[in-house]
């Protein structure tokens, strides 16, 4: 690295934290686009309680970007100058780009799960069980009504499900009556069900999947979880949460740095911290 005091702070908040690879990830990319005298990346465990606090902070310190994870996606939104257009459809943000103390927020979390799950099905006329209703399953709701498929989501909270089924246009289903699902074309976990350190645990049992269908899992610590690896037995195609979490940096790494970013560079940076697919 070749910080100095000119050098623009990045950052990555959530609560929890310490799973993120988002320091890795990206200061291993700005080394490798020669531009790490310019930006440096770090995480920092926030409660959603210190938000203001944290973006009071933001704001004093001049951070260039914050990436946010669970939970912050919607309580963030409230401290914000401005809210892209895309991002207020959603209603959530996971990029906060910091301009001279003008906050304005983003979500590239709908483009990190449409785009690897077109390349194995199109989504057109496709039926899609979505199991949460937080931030990222906000951002994949989105995306896949907007590509035309028919959503369902099914939610431990109803009221939150309704709520979102009805922002975007989608249907409802009840986490005790998961029957459905099998008829489903597309499988999504929105959850945090299956991270580290809870890696046996997983939002749907195994007789709901079939070979018929493919099955995204937005959880990428492990990078093969429990539901991935169970899809894969019942012959269903499977979408891993790194393609996630590679496409959503894409977009991200442009708005704070102005740079594009090599997708095979990306993905090699990321198998690097990964485990390999199914080690725990």
């Amino acid at each position: 690295m070749n910080i100095t005091s000119k050098t623009k702070i990045c950052m990555v908040i959530g609560d929890p934290i310490e799973h993120s690879l988002g320091p890795q990830k990206y200061n291993d990319i700005y080394k490798l686009l020669g531009i790490d005298d310019q930006f440096v990346y770090v995480a920092c465990r926030v409660k959603i309680s210190d938000v203001a606090d944290f973006i009071k902070g933001v704001r004093a310190m001049g951070i260039r970007g914050v990436s946010c994870t669970i939970p912050h996606k919607v309580e963030v939104m409230k401290y914000l100058d401005k809210i892209d257009p895309v991002a207020e459809k959603i209603g959530a943000v996971n990029t906060i780009v910091n301009d001279d103390g003008f906050l304005t927020g983003y979500n590239t979390d709908w483009t990190g799960a449409v785009v690897p799950l077109e390349r194995v099905t199109p989504l057109q006329g496709k039926t899609v069980a979505l199991i949460g209703a937080g931030g990222a399953a906000r951002a994949i709701a989105y995306g896949v009504v907007e590509r035309g498929a028919e959503l369902t989501i099914y939610n431990r909270t109803p009221e939150k499900a309704k709520q979102l089924a009805g922002a975007v246009g989608a249907k409802t289903g009840s986490l005790d009556d998961l029957e459905d699902i099998k008829n489903m074309d597309i499988i999504i976990n929105a959850t945090s069900v299956g991270m580290q350190p809870k890696h046996d645990e997983t939002p749907l049992p195994k007789e709901y999947i079939t070979n018929k269908q493919v099955v995204l899992d937005a959880v990428y610590t492990p990078r093969e979880t429990r539901l991935l690896r169970e899809a894969k037995e019942q012959g269903a195609r499977v979408v891993y949460g790194t393609e996630m979490l590679l496409h959503q940096g894409l977009d991200q790494f442009k708005l704070y740095t102005g740079h594009d970013v090599p997708e095979d560079m990306m993905r090699d940076v990321l198998d690097k911290y990964l485990p390999p697919k199914g080690t725990k």
